[in-house]
């Protein structure tokens, strides 16, 4: 549980040290003298329960908007930690499996079957990577710049073996266990070189200005708009008082996810009176609104990321591909809405997911612009949000009033520094009730509307920087990494029979 607290926004990233250290100091102590192998699952299982309860509690704020949801939160509140805490105890389990005897092979055991069972968490059942332990590092820039190559679930094994390391040092049983806990201790200095270097050639990088300024908008309107009637009139002219539109500049305005009650993506064009007076042809929105269709009499309702001319007409649309469980959709719908339970963001029917997320190409009079939209929740995934280099922004946009003033719109922000070192791309972000911020490609937060505010930031120029080695090859980089961890699990076992 203490571990929770090394994570965004606290960022006492030094607990991880004893935390993680006497666990496995603890474990590896036990496996001499038990020999039940799940009473060790319980251990794992336990240790990721207590991580879980304290930093991921605020989910089940997003019940609380509907009393419909109400008799779930005790059961969300224990039950979300404990799923998740399975794959803690399966870490631990086949630690123990591997029958754990010398320091060092037990050492690289364990940090690869962490990292391994981490990865798994955050692909398994639509994913769910929240709160990796490699988000503590989130203050630490320069260091985080090795995310570029090796990514973050790379990141992530490192991490558990640097949090691990000194309790190689205190059960050594050579002087090499001494060398490797040294090494690791190391390391982050190597990559704090590397970052520092990577960020002066960022900085001597030529810079490309546009003609049009991307103006992202945070707001902060409550969600009673969803719940109390409000009129989508009052929300409209509230976020273009906010966009602070010039008839005679070049922007386009970006507003956050599903910001307006009742509208559909084909009925927006009823206000266009609303917009007559401030917008001209000089102005592009770009907006989080829903969508439907029907295919064989079946109506399908999408969460799309929608751009329209300043007279309202579709220019470009982009179906959201991955929904959030329970949120967005419900795993088995003809089943469970039987006994009463639907999706917290909608109140008709699950939303579809779209067929695959494709780049969005904007010409205007002389003006193009490549952009990368991202809905909420998928700015979590790494290594899975592009495979195309070719674009210039990632836009993320994002209503984060679900989770009150919980600490949870602040570690969904963090996930965006990650995709943006990652990939080695500015990102563009658009949040209700979270933040809204540029975030250049080394993670720094260029500009920012915080929390609980409401205002815009402009984005119209740019780094020439060349792609990451992770936004090429991805999470096979992942791979390689556990590679060289079974070689070394391997080489130290040889090493020691002999």
């Amino acid at each position: 549980m203490a571990s929770s607290l090394s994570l965004p926004p606290y960022n006492y990233l030094i607990i991880n040290f004893f935390t993680f250290s006497t666990f496995f100091i603890f474990l590896f102590k036990k496996s001499k003298i038990i020999h039940n192998k799940k009473t060790f699952f319980f251990y794992g299982w336990l240790f990721g329960f207590g991580y879980f309860l304290s930093s991921l509690y605020w989910i089940s704020i997003s019940l609380t908007f509907d009393q419909n949801f109400e008799f779930l939160i005790p059961i969300t509140i224990f039950l979300i930690p404990a799923f998740l805490g399975v794959f803690y105890g399966l870490v631990t389990l086949c630690f123990v499996i591997l029958k754990p005897k010398k320091t060092l092979s037990s050492f690289f055991s364990f940090s690869l079957f962490f990292g391994i069972f981490e990865f798994i968490r955050g692909s398994i059942l639509t994913g769910f990577p929240w709160n990796l332990i490699a988000y503590s590092f989130s203050d630490y820039l320069e260091i985080l710049s090795i995310t570029s190559i090796i990514g973050t679930y790379g990141f992530n094994l490192f991490c558990i073996s640097l949090f691990v390391s000194p309790a190689v040092f205190i059960l050594r049983d050579t002087k090499k266990d001494i060398g490797v806990c040294i090494i690791f201790l190391i390391m982050p200095l190597l990559f704090y070189i590397y970052g520092a270097f990577y960020k002066e050639i960022f900085n001597t990088s030529d810079k490309i200005t546009y003609s049009h300024k991307v103006r992202a908008i945070g707001a902060n309107i409550s969600l009673d708009r969803f719940y109390s009637n409000i009129d989508p009139v009052l929300v409209i002219k509230d976020l273009i008082d906010i966009s602070d539109p010039n008839k005679n500049e070049k922007i386009i305005f970006v507003w956050p996810e599903g910001i307006l009650p009742d509208i559909s993506q084909k009925e927006l064009v009823k206000y266009k009176w609303l917009f007559e007076e401030s917008f001209s042809d000089n102005h592009l929105l770009a907006i989080g609104i829903n969508s439907k269709n029907i295919e064989n009499e079946n109506i399908n309702y999408f969460n799309s990321f929608s751009i329209y001319d300043h007279n309202l007409n579709l220019l470009y649309s982009y179906n959201k591909v991955n929904l959030v469980p329970f949120g967005e959709f419900l795993p088995h719908e003809n089943i469970l809405k039987i006994i009463g339970l639907r999706t917290i963001t909608n109140n008709y029917q699950s939303f579809s997911s779209g067929n695959k997320r494709d780049i969005i190409e904007i010409n205007k009079e002389g003006f193009s612009f490549k952009i990368l939209p991202l809905i909420c929740y998928e700015i979590i995934y790494s290594g899975k949000i592009f495979k195309d280099l070719d674009f210039d922004l990632i836009i993320n946009i994002s209503e984060d009033g679900w989770f009150g003033k919980s600490i949870g719109p602040k570690q969904h922000f963090i996930h965006s520094v990650y995709r943006a070192v990652e990939s080695g791309k500015y990102i563009l972000r658009s949040s209700n009730n979270g933040i809204a911020a540029i975030i250049n490609p080394l993670g720094i937060v260029e500009n920012k509307v915080n929390f609980g505010k409401s205002g815009y930031v402009d984005f119209n120029e740019r780094k020439l920087i060349q792609p990451t080695v992770f936004s090429k090859y991805g999470n096979k980089i992942f791979g390689l990494l556990i590679l060289l961890y079974i070689s070394l699990i391997f080489s130290f076992n040889r090493t020691n029979n002999e």
